[in-house]
């Protein structure tokens, strides 16, 4: 305990940064927290750090709060972090609601007045201090999380280094590229890779097919498609005008979709005469689906596989089942699969890794472009419910594009 004459010191030395009045001590040299509630460093060297947290399941508007806690100086393999950015995905959304299969702990850590877990399960961070016993992490370094369920959504964080994947080169790589690599370019990187044995000496003469083009996912796996010479025929849904609608498909065509088409097309009669035309009468083979809707969409992705092909379900959009003929099984011989990258990437460490340092450098010398994004920008004084709506628009309607929490609170 510092003694009153210690204090009174610190007062006097208090000094003021724009707008924002920092004290500091005699003793430790470091910032103390102001009773206004905007974050600084204390005398006895603990962050102040805000996270969006929940303590019970339902719609994020109803249930997250932001919780204000202190982390104190990190020892042996501890690693403290500032957030630069993280994605709010679809399955964060689901997970606070109870309906994901995999949900995080309720836990008390953070110091809260009842168990609570934080939101969000990707995003890139800055190491600002590490303990004694980190081995392979420096202050400045980027890392992402490397497994689920370690929760994104918070302005600091201390986590021990085993838990971290560290950016080994950050050159030429934004945040966002990093806070957004780890769940969609990888989810489409490894159905692509790892459920079909394409003929690598027919390059452009093969083909995927997939709904939700326009998703991140989408977009990862056109890029991939064109870097690898597969041939990709995209389904997206109708925008309000044809002339929306144009725009959405020329913009996935510079990306290097091949064809694009809408849902409305793909459900008509004429549907089959059009993948006739592109696929060159059929010689140019669709081996693979890639489904995240569901319903009469999967059906039709299904009905335009060649025999021996495979569909690769990883999501379900439409909330409707995937029916199939029986027809398509029996003579086609096809395989259904489905996929979940929390699973596997939790399953196969080396390999996701890996994997990420392949889209990272597809990143780096441009050859795989950004996702559009809605930037949420978080800052020290930014409110709880502003975070929380923006969370809860993440499953409504046309966005813009993906919404993403960028930090701006400094260290």
């Amino acid at each position: 305990m510092f003694s009153r004459g210690v204090l009174r010191a610190a007062a006097q030395s208090s000094r003021h940064f724009g707008a924002r009045t920092v004290t500091r001590s005699p003793v430790s040299a470091q910032p103390q927290i102001n009773l206004d509630g905007r974050r600084y460093v204390s005398v006895y060297g603990y962050t102040q750090a805000k996270a969006l947290i929940y303590s019970k399941y339902g719609e994020p508007k109803d249930v997250l709060r932001l919780h204000k806690h202190s982390i104190s100086a990190p020892h042996a393999t501890q690693v403290n972090l500032r957030l630069l950015t993280a994605p709010l995905n679809p399955a964060d959304v689901n997970q606070i609601q109870g309906v994901y299969p995999s949900k995080p702990p309720f836990q008390s850590a953070l110091g809260t007045a009842e168990p609570a877990a934080v939101g969000g399960n990707e995003g890139a961070f800055e190491v600002l201090s590490t303990g004694s016993g980190v081995k392979n992490l420096n202050k400045g370094d980027w890392v992402i999380m490397k497994r689920t369920g370690q929760g994104t959504w918070r302005t600091h964080a201390q986590l021990d280094e085993s838990q971290l994947i560290k950016i080994e080169n950050k050159e030429g790589l934004t945040p966002l590229q990093i806070g957004t690599v780890s769940v969609n370019p990888i989810t489409a990187y490894r159905m692509i890779r790892d459920f079909c044995e394409w003929d690598w000496m027919r390059a452009g003469e093969e083909w995927l097919i997939q709904n939700g083009a326009n998703s991140g996912v989408g977009r990862a796996a056109i890029q991939l498609g064109r870097e690898w010479g597969i041939k990709t025929l995209n389904v997206i849904r109708q925008r309000k005008t044809p002339e929306e609608t144009e725009a959405l498909k020329q913009e996935l065509r510079d990306l290097g979709a091949t064809a694009v088409v809408t849902e409305e097309e793909m459900l008509t009669g004429n549907f089959r005469d059009m993948v006739h035309e592109f696929t060159r009468q059929g010689r140019e083979p669709i081996r693979l689906a890639l489904n995240c809707v569901g319903g009469k969409s999967a059906t039709s992705l299904a009905k335009t596989l060649a025999p021996n092909s495979h569909m690769v379900t990883y999501g379900a959009m439409s909330k409707q089942p995937v029916a199939l003929p029986s027809g398509l099984l029996i003579f086609k011989n096809l395989v259904f699969d489905g996929f979940w990258v929390s699973k596997w990437g939790d399953k196969n460490p080396e390999l996701k890794e890996n994997t990420i340092k392949d889209v990272l450098q597809l990143m780096r010398v441009g050859r795989f472009k950004d996702i559009p994004v809605d930037h949420v920008q978080w800052s020290w004084e930014t409110e709880g419910p502003t975070l929380a709506e923006s969370v809860q628009g993440t499953l409504g309607g046309f966005r813009s594009g993906k919404g993403v929490f960028t930090f701006t609170g400094g260290d």
